[in-house]
């Protein structure tokens, strides 16, 4: 095996001792100070490549496979308890609801290590910093910093696994209210193409033929002027899924600016989180919880009403 490092790129020749390896199990060797939960992660985000192409944690390896890794800078794991208000739905032993606010980073990244979600959660709920995730204590899923809506966190380890089991399994209920331009037709669909990193713009996704399987369903809700209201739930949980599938029918979100363009009804892109269902940990009883637009979105629907 050679590997040559040069800045945080690691570039990794295997030898044909091992082949027919698990990527992942494969670099966990490589690297044992890495858990193999964080590589699943970095295969996950498309910072480890085979032959040049993303892969799965469970592709398995040749004699001549030739890996790529880009270690993104780790995030601090010092967290601070910040008093930031929290908009809380639900509280239980187990689980919090929150309503985040669009603007919120929901946990600290290189760039970003404050004034977050977590932060916040640490100084509602102090126990948190006993989590085994010194990173994202709590954290089972995430919104984009600009989408407003519910959001569920663990409070102890037993509760996480037991989020992360269904959300795994894709029982979890997730609508959206998301508002494109365009009238859409038909009245509903289901829009399925694999979701990955954009070759050409690794800050971005896009459907790509190597990509995650990602399945996005819709309903019209309302028509408005050259615009629609639509409520979409997500089938799968690729990062920034409903964007990208909205986006490459012709009908992108309105207010993104990353793949559609900014808006004057909004400042940021029309998405929100306002339906939420699960399994509680503890009684494993089904909760669907709910929250309305928030006062930005309203009034976005509100002017195109009027210009209607």
């Amino acid at each position: 095996m050679n590997i040559t490092v040069k800045s945080r790129n690691k570039v990794l020749q295997l030898d044909t001792a091992i082949p027919g390896i698990r990527l992942d199990k494969y670099i966990t060797q490589v690297f044992p100070h890495f858990s193999r939960s964080y590589i699943q992660k970095l295969i996950e985000q498309g910072h480890i490549l085979v032959d040049g192409r993303e892969a799965k944690a469970s592709q398995k390896l040749n004699s001549t496979s030739r890996i790529t890794i880009q270690l993104p800078p780790l995030p601090p794991t010092q967290l601070v308890a910040e008093p930031v208000p929290l908009n809380i739905v639900f509280e239980n032993e187990d689980v919090l609801i929150i309503d985040k606010p669009a603007g919120l980073t929901v946990h600290p990244a290189p760039g970003h290590p404050n004034h977050t979600l977590v932060n916040a959660l640490l100084a509602h709920c102090p126990s948190l910093a006993m989590s085994n995730d010194l990173v994202r204590p709590g954290i089972v899923h995430r919104l984009d910093k600009d989408t407003s809506g519910l959001i569920v966190i663990a409070k102890n380890d037993l509760a996480k696994a037991h989020l992360v089991n269904q959300f795994k399994s894709h029982t979890v209920a997730k609508g959206y209210l998301v508002l494109v331009k365009g009238k859409v037709f038909p009245q509903q669909g289901i829009i399925e193409a694999p979701v990955g990193r954009d070759p050409r713009n690794r800050q971005r996704m896009a459907i790509v033929e190597n990509g995650r399987e990602a399945s996005t369903q819709y309903q019209v809700k309302e028509s408005l002027s050259n615009h629609t209201l639509l409520e979409v739930t997500p089938r799968t949980g690729r990062t920034h899924q409903i964007r990208v599938h909205l986006s490459a029918i012709g009908y992108p979100v309105v207010g993104d600016s990353v793949y559609g363009s900014k808006s004057a009804y909004t400042k940021r892109q029309f998405i929100h989180a306002h339906r939420l269902g699960f399994r509680l940990p503890s009684t494993n009883e089904y909760r669907e919880f709910t929250c309305p637009l928030p006062a930005d979105l309203e009034q976005a629907l509100e002017t195109l009403s009027h210009n209607i």
